[in-house]
This record gives C-alpha cells, structure tokens and sequence, in this order.
C-alpha cells in the first residue's frame, strides 16, 4: 500500500507521457537500485530535477588489496536519476590514491555526504591519514569541492581540523548555518563556516541519546519545525535505523521510535539517507543482496516513507520491489516482486558464482502466483516471457490487479530445458499503470527470468 501511494503522488507531478519518456533508459527502479557493483552507505540529495546518490563502493579485499573478511573501499561513484527508476552511473569522483592526506593503502573510503551552497558542490568523507602525528590514529573527515554535483571534484590538501571520526552529514538549516555531524562512539555536531570547510563553533557531543550499543551513520532533517536526528544503532544484534527529534539542530535530541528494523537475514549494517522528492519522502539504505554470505560487500536500496499525524515516523519495511514505475516496454524482473504466494513459489540465484546476473522466479506448484506493482503500459499488444519449464503443458497466466483481476494472457510455452523467450498476444490492450499477477496454472514447477511487453 505505501508504494502505491507514493507512485500516485509522483503521478500528480509528471504527465503520464512525460512518464514513460523518461523511462526509455537503462536501469531499473526495484532492489538493489544499482546492479554492476557493490554499493552502500547512501546518501541521497535532490540538486536541481535529479536525484544524486553518494553511495560509499564496497569491494572484495585481497592478500594485497586492504583487510581480507573486512570492509574494503577505496574510491567513490555518483549516481544520478531523473524518476527514481533509471541510474546513471558517473564515474568514480574520489580516490584515496588522489587525495593528499589520506593513507593511499587504506581501503577506508567510507560513508560520505554531499551539499550545495552558493552553486558549488562540497563532498565530504572519511578516510585514515597518512599523517598520524599532525592528524592523529583512527578516521579524519575531508572535503572536496566541484561545481557540479556529478564532478569532477577536488580534495582539499588537509582534513577538517578538530574532527575525527566517520559517516560525515551536513546540514543547512533555514537560517543558512550549516552543521557538520560525524560519528565516533557518540554521535558529535557542530557549525560549520560559510566556506563549509572549517568548523566555526567547539564540537558537542549530543544528547540524549542511547548510552549502549554502537550509535553512527547521523542524517540531520528538518520537518515542520522538528529537526529528525537519525541514525543507525545496535539495540540488539545488529543495526537498526533510529531517530530522535529535536527543537534545535544540536539537540539534546528525544528518542522517538524505529524507523526499520533489524536485518531479517543478518546484515550486521545499515546506513541510510531521507529525502523528501515531489511531495513523497524516501528512505534509502543497504543490504546484502548481492552478497548473501558476507555482509561487508553491500547493496544500496530505497523505500517509501511516511509520517504519522502526530509527525513520528512509520516503521518502513523493506522491500524487493522498490520505488518508481517500471515501463511495460523493459524486460520486468517479476523476482523483485510486490507480493508472493505463500508456499508454492520462490526466488532463486540465476548463477551462484555471479550474483550481479540477478534472480529467477520459480512457480513450483499450481496456483503459485507472484506480483509485481506498478508497471506503466502505453497500448502494448504482446507479451514476451523468458522461462524454462520441463512440462510440455505448462500454462501461465497473466493478470491486471490481483487474482481476480482482468487476464491478458494465457501462455502455452511448451518445454524447455534451458532458457527460452516465447511471445504471446494480449487479451485486451492496456494503457496506464497497472499491477501485475502472474500465476502458474499447470501441475509440474516453471521458472521466469523475465517478462516484457510490446
């Protein structure tokens, strides 16, 4: 339900036509949101009509290459998108080799931000120093400046003096002031100077937050009067994303509630970021999907959020669907799906040995359905379906809505024992977005890569 709100307040904002324009690009707006590499730690600003995603870029560490079984990252991509649902990768825009400070064999490129003033851009991340005497042990925070948000940006030669720590995020109030937070333990602030690279008051570690359990990973918002302090925490095993609320961007901060919770399958981090995109909040964070086994190599991911009357913040749970609309014309991977049956269907690995080749629906017994929200169609007349199946009988159904929604296709594709793409014609044409059921009619299991329409 909260996914279908979003989309019908971003329906409010863009003409249908202008819609399906925008999504005759590569990408895709389902979970992970980026699918050719390891990416965590989002950050998420709105600059201009994009969105633009400063994700930290896990890598996989070697005997040569950082600390084998831990985090490894030593450069930083941009992304960018017009709808939510197309990515456009830009490029790496630091590199620890490149910056003069940072200990060029580190791999500790960890979780940045990103703000505009005054139409520059100013990046901020974390690293180890080369120079532990004049920078001290552990984590000093830089800067680097472009004047666009993609780059190419240019590092300071020196940190931020009087701030160590990680998971730099900055803040620009309505006043114009603008704060710097970072994480160490506690969870620090302070103002920052008009040039956005020196700290212009003493660091004060804010309250009242709690006092056990791993606390990092600040995002600072304002809503309505209230400043949103949020962040990730360890109550229990693993992080969960928090927040407490405030009257003043340095608090002290009240704890207030959960904004998600732990990681079902044991992701021990989360990280995230929340913004607020014609007239719909989001949350974005990670997860491990491409790296079920190791939760050091992350994936970015995004979610509707929403406020309750009383300004809380509703619990978001995660899903594989996603935001965005998805074009009816694309090749739909139904396996990031909205809804599945409860026994009878499941999502597998393509290729165990190459996650980033994506997943499988497996409709393994009659009635096992799945669906998938949210595709935008423009008067298409055929289907295509990319499956195998060992029954020479297999029948497949495909519906709009829910189950007793309206059937546009009935498909007979006959066996195969390896990948195949079939096309059918459709019942009825469509037009606008719909929801999308498919569901397995036959008796023996089949197995969906893929749908699209024409």
């Amino acid at each position: 339900m909260n996914n279908q709100i979003s989309i019908r307040q971003q329906l409010k904002q863009l003409p249908i036509l202008l819609i399906a324009l925008l999504l005759n690009a590569t990408g895709f707006g389902q979970n992970p949101l980026i699918r050719d590499q390891f990416t965590a730690d989002p950050t998420a600003r709105i600059f201009g009509n994009k969105v633009f995603l400063f994700p930290s870029h896990d890598i996989l560490a070697t005997e040569s290459k950082g600390r084998k079984g831990w985090f490894c990252m030593e450069d930083y991509h941009v992304f960018s998108s017009d709808n939510l649902t197309d990515w456009t990768d830009h490029g790496v825009i630091i590199t620890q080799n490149k910056v003069p400070w940072v200990r060029p064999d580190s791999y500790s490129m960890w979780a940045p931000d990103c703000i505009e003033r005054n139409g520059r851009y100013y990046f901020y991340f974390p690293s180890a120093p080369a120079d532990t005497v004049k920078y001290g042990r552990g984590f000093a925070i830089g800067v680097a400046v472009a004047d666009k948000p993609e780059g190419p940006y240019t590092p300071e030669p020196t940190p931020i003096l009087n701030v160590h720590g990680i998971d730099p995020n900055v803040f620009i109030d309505k006043d114009g002031q603008a704060y710097l937070y970072w994480s160490a333990g506690h969870i620090y602030g302070a103002k920052l100077k008009d040039n956005m690279k020196e700290l212009d008051s003493e660091v004060k570690i804010l309250g009242d937050l709690p006092t056990k359990g791993l606390k990092e990973g600040p995002f600072v918002f304002e809503r309505e009067g209230i400043y949103y302090l949020t962040y990730p925490h360890v109550a229990n095993k693993t992080e969960q994303l928090e927040y407490a609320i405030s009257d003043n961007p340095l608090g002290p901060f009240k704890v207030t509630g959960v904004i998600m919770d732990e990681s079902p399958t044991g992701c021990w981090t989360n990280h995230h970021s929340i913004i607020n995109h014609q007239d719909q909040w989001y949350l974005f964070y990670h997860h491990n999907d491409y790296s079920p086994a190791f939760d050091k190599a992350r994936s970015v991911r995004a979610d509707s959020l929403f406020f309750n009357e009383d300004k809380t913040i509703r619990n978001v749970l995660p899903t594989l669907r996603g935001i965005g609309l998805t074009a009816a014309s694309r090749k739909i991977e139904i396996d990031r799906y909205t809804a599945i049956s409860p026994s009878g269907a499941e999502i597998a690995a393509l290729d165990t040995s190459n996650r980033f080749a994506g997943w499988t629906t497996i409709l393994r017994s009659t009635g096992a359905w799945i669906q998938y929200n949210s595709v935008l169609f423009d008067n298409q007349r055929t289907v295509q379906l990319n499956y195998k199946t060992s029954d020479e009988q297999a029948l497949i159904e495909i519906r709009t809505g829910q189950a007793d929604g309206t059937l546009i296709a009935l498909l007979k594709p006959g066996r195969s024992e390896n990948w195949k793409t079939i096309s059918g014609k459709l019942l009825k044409k469509i037009k606008g977005k719909q929801h999308l059921f498919i569901r397995l009619q036959s008796t023996k299991p089949a197995e969906i890569d893929w749908i699209q329409f024409n």
